[in-house]
């Protein structure tokens, strides 16, 4: 007998957890990563400008993601994710798996944020208006490259179809972060603020309705 739904994407989570804390390497490995890139940022140009750091900060999330949540199809084989859509659905997988990138991204998100302020400086205005940002920001890049790494897994070449398919639908949408965050550093909030951040909402809701349109789909064989 199954379990129930919920219980089935819990317990996928659970799973996804257990295995990060068991390995741990993708975890510090990109605080090490950022950690170095500020450092050597430090070192060539100081305290950068705040239009600089803001479009610093973004870019390391975009790397950041990549390391750490694209690679989480790509760690399934073909007989482990045979087991799974036997236990569960494909629409309770693919959950379990943006929730679980959800919850990776924005703890690597907040670990990046206070790293830029220690080595960087604190440049904001407002940093519970950046905090807050910083975690929409985190939740839209893990749920495009959580789409984007459930088809790249079932190439051949899945890192460079992951390059090709990702960055060209990722840079509209750091430029509209860096226009969203742009007021954490200043007091001024400039006009149609609110519509950019209602923008950024669609597409994170259109990411996901279409993860679970096309998933039953590319996986089903």
């Amino acid at each position: 007998m199954q379990q129930r739904r919920p219980n089935q994407i819990i317990t996928l989570v659970k799973k996804e957890i257990l295995l990060e804390i068991r390995q741990q390497y993708t975890f510090y490995g990109i605080i090490l990563y950022v950690a170095y890139t500020l450092f050597v940022i430090f070192l060539s140009m100081g305290q950068p400008e705040d239009k600089i750091w803001n479009a610093l900060f973004w870019i390391v999330q975009l790397f950041v993601c990549v390391n750490a949540v694209a690679k989480s199809f790509l760690a399934e084989s073909k007989g482990r994710m045979l087991y799974f859509f036997t236990i569960s659905g494909a629409r309770d997988f693919i959950l379990s798996k943006i929730i679980f990138n959800l919850l990776l991204m924005l703890t690597m998100s907040m670990v990046s944020l206070l790293l830029f302020i220690l080595l960087l400086d604190n440049p904001l205005n407002n940093v519970p208006m950046f905090i807050g940002i910083t975690c929409l920001g985190g939740c839209s890049i893990s749920l495009v490259f959580t789409f984007l790494a459930a088809i790249a897994a079932k190439a051949q070449q899945q890192a460079a179809l992951m390059a090709i398919m990702g960055f060209p639908i990722i840079i509209p949408q750091l430029l509209l972060l860096m226009k969203i965050a742009t007021p954490a550093f200043s007091s001024v909030v400039q006009e149609g603020w609110w519509q950019m951040i209602g923008l950024l909402v669609v597409l994170d809701a259109m990411v996901v309705l279409l993860s679970f349109i096309l998933f039953p789909f590319l996986w089903k064989d």
